[in-house]
């Protein structure tokens, strides 16, 4: 008795643990999260275009309208179990250099995040929802030959 008592508690205390290792969090990064110490070695005037890369990394995006202009984005991401994902870390770091290449600026983007929600909708699609009856029954006669045709090709006729 004492023996199947032991058992049943240490069962009872896997599922427990299995069931609490089951909702820890998933923590995804994505992009180029700078850290300060890396932004430290970058001297305004001093870095040269390949000194920044060798520092932290290549650019995620350059502006559309001056290339240069570099943009490093990051986000640490972090996923509790069927819930939608949320963002626990961002930073967006804007280097500019100069027209002889040497870093002009280096700083951080602060811009107000706006939560869109997804929208978990379909897209409506145009057009007939036939059934199958529907659709057998409208190609009944569509695989008949004309017979029409065929007496109008021998050319049997008038004067």
């Amino acid at each position: 008795m004492i023996q199947s008592s032991k058992s049943l508690l240490l069962i009872s205390l896997s599922v427990c643990s299995l069931a609490a290792a089951a909702c820890s969090p998933t923590v995804a990064q994505r992009g180029n999260l700078i850290e300060d110490y890396q932004l430290a070695e970058i001297k305004v005037n001093e870095s040269t275009r390949s000194d920044v890369l060798r520092t932290i990394g290549s650019p995620t995006t350059q502006s559309t309208f001056d290339p240069d202009v570099w943009y490093y984005i990051g986000q640490e991401m972090e996923k509790r179990g069927i819930l939608d994902p949320e963002v626990k870390k961002e930073r967006i770091v804007l280097v500019a250099f100069n027209d002889e290449g040497f870093v002009q600026t280096v700083q951080d983007v602060d811009r107000e995040r706006m939560n869109v929600p997804i929208a978990k909708d379909q897209t409506e699609t145009r057009g007939n929802e036939v059934t199958v009856m529907q659709q057998f029954l409208g190609n009944l006669g569509k695989f008949n030959p004309n017979t029409n045709q065929s007496s109008a090709t021998t050319g049997g006729g008038g004067i």
